[in-house]
């Protein structure tokens, strides 16, 4: 059955996608904290009140300091692959992630579909990271 969700959701995403996943309301990483997973070691949902623009999408952070954190180095704390399924990409396609299937590997935050996803990627996130970097490219706009 997830496979099949995943065969369908390749079929579809023939045309490139935005650079940053922004599937919920225009808001990257679905409006959650992308420096909190980092400096908190888990999802916070980000305050409309403290945002900040990159690459086109409105990320949101819980605090003043960690927007002001990330528009620092938003390298650094934007998740990989736009915030797209990092198994996906690695797979040749984007999917939409989940905020709570996150994994911090090499300092670089990578996002997955769903934990079921993430646990699949998980086994081997060596390789499915370095096919994510080599399809990327050629996945978005």
């Amino acid at each position: 059955m997830l496979l099949g969700l995943f065969a369908a959701a390749a079929a579809q995403a023939k045309d490139p996608v935005e650079r940053v996943n922004t599937s919920r309301g225009g808001l990257a990483v679905k409006g959650y904290d992308a420096v909190a997973y980092f400096t908190q070691s888990r999802p916070m949902k980000g305050l409309p009140a403290h945002s900040a623009t990159h690459d086109g999408a409105t990320y949101l952070f819980a605090s003043a300091e960690n927007r002001d954190t990330f528009l620092a180095a938003p390298e650094k704390y934007a998740p990989q692959f736009g915030g797209y399924c990092a198994w996906a990409v690695g797979h040749g396609y984007t999917a939409d992630a989940d905020p709570m299937a996150w994994h911090i590997d090499n300092g670089k935050l990578y996002l997955n579909y769903n934990k079921s996803v993430q646990t699949m990627w998980l086994k081997d996130k060596a390789k499915w990271i370095a096919e994510g970097e080599r399809h990327w490219p050629a996945l978005h706009r």
